[in-house]
């Protein structure tokens, strides 16, 4: 087994090259040793009692804390430490407080246990600041590790926390629920210690706790993968799948590229395993397949058979079900469902469901409001929302293993009054007929938010992928008129995208910040990569969606390699598509930064009517060609030729 210390001290001590100050950072929970098992460290408390970890055992979650008497910063946080142990031993929790600064002897408030010279249980924790925290279960596998919370760092101090981490995180296991941050870094004195020996590689104590965090929320029981990987005898049954899908990297489905050597990801949800877990894993297949001792095996997870977010404010289902054949392929299933809602709600939390996940490939929900372009338009009802496209932003999304998404306190996503949800539903049979009824379910905000979540796209909707090209480079850019701060991002290609990237260029256009690779894209895998820490995009920059796509004979899923391929809504078609979610302060509601106000080209001869429209646009052809040309759109409305406007984007440039 690598050395847990290494990969903690390799992965999480990150400091900012421009400032001395260092604040906790969130890290993906692969990079801070999350699920990892601890070995039963023994210590010696204060009073000269020896004691081990499992002394512990009987009690659901162990805090176990470093600290001591000559760092500033565990000096500032020991006050905090006491009244979370004082606040949470009445809830349950254990705490033990440990000292790993040889001969440091402090007078101290705890009521806990306090070991001293506790280099070897620091060692078996992987703890390398005198601020770490390290909360375990009752099978002594790691579930939070990190800071305290942000109130102290490195140059600075705060009148209060801005975010409470080990609070919140402890909340999370009491309620059941794991922590929506799991792991951070904690900025803090060093404690320099030799890594752990490795301990020998089992099932039991490493094999089990690496498949349960990565493979098991889609392969268990009822579970969308098409086999489970529960127990030992699972693993051993598929182990020639499982290190065929570890040595190509498609398994677990990640594809951003791997940050530098030295530094932890940049995305919060990072689903990759890390460098060690992958070679143990390997090794382990390819070795005697050990199952080790039934003693060190983790807890069983027990999966939610209710709804993850909790009890819903709204729940939306199909009303009529989508039959999917056994083989073959299906076209994109557009669903609508109206929503009714007599006032604007704010969504803290959504869900998707879908009834046959076996047969669901990904889900996209958009929102479409009650008024369309129709409503600019005489004697014309608003527009079908079937004709929406996904152009304008999703509003939910699901893909396997990701079928949720709470936002943190004060952050929230507007879903309009008498809103209409529009599913676009990617089904791939798979063997068995069935009917699928998806179902959505919000929790709503009790107050609007301080922060509007909102997601956007820099696209080119005006590709053009030539016959046979095998690496066709397509680009977007979008000038950003207001600061923004992004959350996260979601390309959106079909069978012919091949690979992608973001960019951020400065408002001086000499600075260019690559946001995201993805050298190897996969249409299989419809995912949000979601930042460890937002992005601020100052007003003025540019965000760039560089997209290559494969249109060869080379690409297996090319449906036709002798086609010129458009943009379409179908998978025989494609699309450029780089969604970004991005959040605006309450007070900018009504912005819109990725809505352009410029007046598009318009082609000489002018636009056909659109049937749909004739009605209310028939009165401004005035030279009744059936025609819109560019001086009858400018004497249009303002509103209208707006709409009209939006309509050529996204059908002509």
């Amino acid at each position: 087994m690598r050395a847990f210390a290494f990969l903690i001290l390799s992965a999480a001590v990150v400091t900012a090259a421009d400032s001395i100050t260092e604040a906790p950072k969130p890290l993906a929970p692969r990079d801070g040793g999350i699920g990892r098992y601890v070995e039963d460290a023994t210590f010696t408390d204060a009073s000269g009692k020896p004691g081990r970890l499992s002394d512990f055992a009987k009690s659901p979650y162990l805090v176990v804390a470093l600290t001591n008497s000559t760092c500033p910063l565990s000096k500032k946080f020991a006050p905090t430490l006491a009244k979370l142990e004082k606040d949470y031993t009445a809830k349950g929790f254990a705490f033990l407080f440990a000292n790993a600064t040889k001969g440091d002897r402090p007078n101290h408030a705890f009521q806990s246990r306090y070991a001293v010279d506790a280099e070897a249980l620091a060692r078996a924790l992987g703890a390398t600041k005198t601020t770490d925290v390290v909360v375990l279960d009752s099978a002594r596998t790691v579930v939070y590790r990190g800071a305290v919370d942000d109130q102290y760092g490195l140059g600075y101090s705060l009148p209060a926390p801005k975010h409470e981490y080990l609070k919140d995180a402890l909340n999370a296991l009491l309620a059941g629920k794991t922590p929506a941050i799991a792991a951070t870094t904690a900025p803090g004195c060093p404690l320099d210690l030799e890594p752990a020996k490795p301990a020998t590689v089992t099932f039991s104590n490493r094999i089990s706790r690496i498949v349960q965090a990565n493979c098991q929320s889609c392969h268990r029981k009822d579970g969308v993968g098409p086999f489970a990987l529960e127990s030992y005898d699972d693993v051993v049954a598929q182990k020639g799948s499982l290190r065929q899908v570890l040595e190509n990297g498609t398994m677990p489905p990640w594809f951003a590229a791997p940050p530098k050597a030295g530094e932890h990801s940049h995305f919060l949800n990072d689903r990759s395993l890390s460098a060690a877990d992958k070679a143990d894993f390997l090794a382990w297949l390819k070795g005697d397949l050990a199952k080790g001792s039934d003693a060190d095996a983790p807890k069983p997870i027990a999966w939610p058979t209710e709804w993850q977010i909790g009890k819903p404010d709204a729940v939306f289902q199909m009303t009529k079900a989508v039959s999917v054949p056994a083989t073959g392929t299906m076209p994109y299933q557009n669903v609508t469902i109206e929503t009714n809602l007599d006032e604007d709600k704010w969504v803290e939390a959504y869900e998707i469901k879908p009834s046959a996940k076996a047969a669901v490939h990904h889900v996209l929900v958009h929102v479409i409001p009650k008024a369309g372009l129709g409503r600019f338009l005489p004697g014309r009802a608003a527009v079908n929302p079937n004709v929406s496209d996904e152009r304008e932003g999703y509003f939910a999304a699901y893909v396997p293993g990701n079928d949720h998404l709470v936002f943190e306190p004060g952050y929230a996503r507007k879903l309009p009054k008498g809103a209409t949800l529009r599913f676009q539903m990617h089904y791939t049979p798979f063997g068995e007929a069935v009917d699928d009824r998806t179902t959505i379910a919000f929790r709503f905000a009790k107050q609007p938010p301080k922060h509007i979540v909102k997601v956007g796209a820099v696209m080119q909707p005006g590709i053009r992928i030539p016959p046979g090209d095998g690496n066709h480079k397509e680009v977007a850019n979008l000038k950003v008129p207001m600061e923004i701060s992004v959350r996260g991002l979601m390309p959106h290609m079909h069978v012919r995208g091949k690979a992608c990237r973001y960019e951020l260029i400065s408002p001086d256009g000499k600075t260019t910040t690559l946001l995201m690779d993805i050298p190897r894209y996969d249409f299989n895998w419809q995912l949000r990569y979601q930042f460890a820490e937002p992005v601020t995009v100052p007003k003025g920059s540019t965000l760039r969606f560089t997209v290559w796509y494969d249109n060869s004979d080379k690409n297996p899923a090319n449906p036709d390699p002798k086609k010129l391929v458009k943009w379409g809504p179908q998978t025989f078609d494609e699309m450029h598509l780089g969604y970004v979610e991005y959040v605006v302060d309450a007070k900018s509601e009504s912005a819109e930064p990725f809505k352009s106000d410029e007046k598009p080209m318009i082609p000489k001869d002018g636009i056909e009517i659109p049937a749909r429209f004739k009605t209310g646009l028939d009165p401004y052809d005035t030279n009744k060609d059936g025609r819109l040309d560019e001086k009858e759109i400018d004497a249009m409305p303002e509103q209208l030729r707006g709409r009209v406007w939006d309509y050529i984007r996204k059908t002509v440039n």
